[in-house]
């Protein structure tokens, strides 16, 4: 006759397993301690057998396993990284004014031309008249932003004094050398009249917005600028370089000292007001152009 003891264990056995069996595995599946996420996730999907993943963390409710993958798939999104911002907030800024040319202007360009000032300076019609309206309204663009900068109304502005990139003393004399020339000088006109006043409302009530524009006067000028006065010069100067295309420094160093400055200054910004910076990058490209369609007049 068998023994009754090894029955006996045998029934506790078969009862614990037909018990195992009639609990379904996908109730309890996730862990208070998660030594490799991406266990937890192929668990959720069915994808990882729960005695596998037993191994790694302790059971808890589905309904808070559905709750923690929320959360990891939530951070990661916040951690989405916008064009160039490893490089910093300077690189994130050319990247979407780069965005803002034309193909004619630059390979990155993505904007298709509207007017002929968008197309290359090498296929313009130029007037020395023309050009001296788009110097004289680029004039009081600079004095403006050197003002601005210099008046400090938000205590970083005045980081950016001094930087070497300011043109307003080179226009000036620039502008010495027209009137030997028995050129008259105009007086600043709409376009650029305009822009100060948008510029000098900005930097009390949205500095993020002016910064936007500050880094894209200058930085357009030390590029596409120096493109267009060559370009000019050649036209109608007999291929004199103004003084406007000259820096007494380094230029590059200058360029690397300024973006240092706003990379830093943008650290301290939210990622919605970096966003809103990024966001007037439209409005400052449309107001330098009005200007720049001066020299075709």
């Amino acid at each position: 006759m068998a023994n009754l003891t090894s029955i006996s264990h045998s029934q506790h056995f078969f009862m614990q397993s037909q018990l195992k069996q009639s609990i379904p595995q996908t109730a309890f599946i996730s862990s208070l301690s998660i030594r490799n996420p991406s266990n937890l996730k192929a668990m959720v999907l069915g994808q990882l057998p729960i005695s596998q993943g037993s191994r790694e963390i302790t059971r808890m409710p589905m309904k808070s396993a559905v709750v923690v993958a929320a959360a990891t798939a939530a951070a990661k999104k916040q951690k989405k990284r916008y064009p160039g911002e490893a490089k910093g907030f300077v690189e994130e800024m050319r990247f979407v004014a780069m965005k803002l040319h034309t193909k004619e202007q630059a390979k990155e360009g993505e904007k298709v031309a509207e007017g002929p000032e968008e197309k290359s300076p090498a296929k313009w019609e130029t007037t020395v008249d023309g050009y001296l309206k788009f110097l004289v309204d680029s004039k009081l663009v600079f004095d403006t932003l050197e003002r601005i900068v210099e008046k400090a109304a938000v205590p970083y502005y005045a980081e950016f004094r001094n930087t070497g990139l300011e043109r307003s003393e080179k226009l000036a004399k620039d502008f010495e050398w027209f009137k030997e020339q028995g050129y008259a000088i105009p007086e600043p006109s709409a376009p650029g009249l305009t822009y100060a006043s948008h510029l000098e409302d900005l930097s009390e009530k949205d500095p993020q917005a002016f910064i936007c524009h500050f880094y894209n006067v200058y930085f357009a000028h030390s590029a596409g600028g120096r493109i267009i006065g060559r370009k000019v010069a050649e036209k109608i100067l007999n291929e004199k370089e103004l003084e406007f295309y000259k820096w007494d420094d380094d230029l590059s160093q200058l360029l690397q000292n300024v973006k240092e400055k706003l990379n830093k200054v943008a650290e301290s910004w939210t990622r919605e007001e970096k966003n809103h910076c990024l966001k007037e990058s439209e409005k400052s490209f449309k107001f330098s152009g009005n200007i720049l369609r001066l020299i075709l007049t």
